[in-house]
């Protein structure tokens, strides 16, 4: 797959910021995702309804991408972590982008989602397409 990012300098006592940790691993998701032959549209689009992580461009679909890493199953596997509540928040933050963007209003969209597990050295990412309908 190519380096993945460095982790960010910015240390908060001995912990990362759970942000900068998010924002390393969405790069590397989108890095991931490039190289499986997507476009980069966005990254971290907010709305009231929540955040899009990153929206590319998969041939003729608009994919609204949902990224989430965990180092290790103490709290869970990161496929684990995409539930109902979130997918609700995700549909209607698509839907705003939609009406913020009517060049993409025609164009089939999909959601997906890369569950990224493991060490920083050697993770393991799990890309499901279309793992929900809106």
């Amino acid at each position: 797959m190519g380096a993945l990012p460095q982790w960010p300098d910015q240390v908060v006592g001995s912990v990362l910021s759970n942000r900068r940790i998010g924002q390393t691993w969405e790069k590397a998701a989108e890095s991931f995702l490039q190289l499986r032959g997507l476009k980069p549209r966005e990254r971290n689009f907010f709305s009231r309804w929540g955040e899009i992580d990153l929206i590319m461009e998969d041939r003729e679909h608009l994919v609204f991408i949902e990224v989430k890493y965990r180092r290790n199953s103490d709290y869970g596997h990161a496929l684990e972590m995409l539930g109902r509540t979130k997918q609700q928040r995700l549909i209607r933050a698509a839907r705003y982008y939609l009406t913020r963007n009517p060049k993409y209003q025609q164009r089939p969209c999909r959601f997906d989602f890369v569950a990224i597990q493991g060490e920083q050295d050697n993770p393991d990412f799990h890309w499901i397409k279309n793992a929900f309908t809106g």
